[in-house]
């Protein structure tokens, strides 16, 4: 069967500088070759060339993933010996002696380079970053139904979770219940993250982790969850008041609420992924709140929980349908409260759709 992601990767290829392109497991192996592999002790390797060749080194215990798809395998045993040996076949397969091979730079391992310095004399190696992005920036039909049916997942399990959430109760024990209901509804076991679950002085620390805090009346609890449905991730927050909270508390809730709308309003074709962050940053900046507002608007998502696009307001690449992000501005008071919306968004021909549709009203809990 043929492989039209691949079939683009090498047509892709055929416009740099690069001899071929090694790829380890990540996202991008995944949406080539809609297998899942481990990064783990043995190696496993994708070399595409532009003479529109594939093979893959693979542990020989992963063999019948390759089975149906049109590339190539050379596999090596549990020595470790057979490994060199086995990635020599699949360089003499390709044609490949020398020249430049791009590489993924978040993805790749000293471990793998290694062993492709010793296969192959005189390599260089580059980053192939921009030509793997223009592959995967841009969703399709199909994956947007995926990632909206995570978003569905996720909105549900926190909607099951809410009567678990009352004073006396951990961030822990909230966390708990929310992968719980998750995987109850269909999600996939590998989460994009651990939820977030972080109340009172511990919601202004943006990536808190749960800890044994108890729910207090008067806190904000803030929840940053997100679900994975066959391998598409969904990441939203919601911020929901225990009791009563303090004036000031509502007020930055409002805040964040409406820097939410506006980022959301602004987002579209054509338009430079800067100004959403700026469109949400003006809100908050313009009531007094800017320094505690210290992170980008959003990021990229899909297979991965942050890809391209990024939301920074010097950003100045222009958003196109299929593009699928984050919005989520926040308000952070050290010592006292962390507030933040997110949503996930998709650029369509017409403007941008939130994906996500949760309340995003302030909810009294507890």
């Amino acid at each position: 069967m043929e492989n039209i992601r691949l079939k683009k990767l090498i047509q892709a290829l055929q416009l740099t500088r690069f001899n071929a392109i090694a790829l380890n497991p990540g996202a991008t192996l995944t949406y080539l070759t809609g297998m899942s592999f481990h990064l783990m002790e043995r190696p496993t390797l994708l070399l595409a060339t532009r003479t529109g060749k594939a093979a893959m080194l693979l542990p020989q215990l992963e063999a019948q993933k390759l089975a149906g798809l049109s590339i190539k395998g050379f596999f090596y045993g549990d020595n470790p010996a057979e490994r060199l040996d086995a990635l020599k076949a699949v360089c003499a397969y390709l044609g490949l002696k020398n020249g430049t091979i791009g590489v993924e730079p978040t993805r790749m391992r000293f471990l793998e380079m290694n062993l492709l310095q010793q296969a192959v004399s005189n390599v260089e190696f580059q980053s192939a970053e921009g030509t793997l992005t223009s592959l995967r920036i841009c969703k399709d039909a199909s994956e947007i139904a995926l990632m909206r049916k995570a978003v569905e997942i996720a909105q549900a399990a926190l909607a099951n979770t809410l009567p678990a959430i009352a004073v006396g109760v951990t961030e822990r024990e909230i966390a708990a219940e929310l992968v719980l209901q998750m995987m109850s509804l269909g999600s996939d076991p590998e989460l994009p993250f651990q939820p977030i679950v972080s109340s009172g002085p511990n919601g202004a620390n943006p990536h808190a982790t749960p800890s044994e805090k108890t729910l207090q009346a008067g806190e904000l609890l803030v929840i940053d969850w997100g679900a994975s449905y066959q391998g598409y991730f969904s990441d939203l927050t919601r911020t929901l008041a225990i009791s009563e909270v303090e004036p000031e508390f509502q007020k930055i809730y409002e805040l964040v609420k409406q820097a939410n709308a506006s980022a959301r309003a602004v987002a579209g074709p054509g338009i430079p992924a800067g100004h959403v962050d700026r469109a949400a940053r003006q809100v908050i900046e313009s009531a007094g709140y800017g320094e505690y507002f210290n992170h980008r608007v959003g990021h990229g998502l899909g297979l991965e929980a942050h890809e391209e696009p990024y939301m920074f307001a010097e950003n100045e690449l222009i958003l196109q349908p299929g593009m699928t992000f984050t919005i989520e501005p926040g308000i952070y008071l050290p010592g006292r409260a962390g507030v933040r919306i997110e949503d996930n968004m998709v650029i369509t021909e017409e403007g941008a759709e939130s994906l996500s549709d949760f309340n995003r009203s302030m909810i009294f809990a507890g």
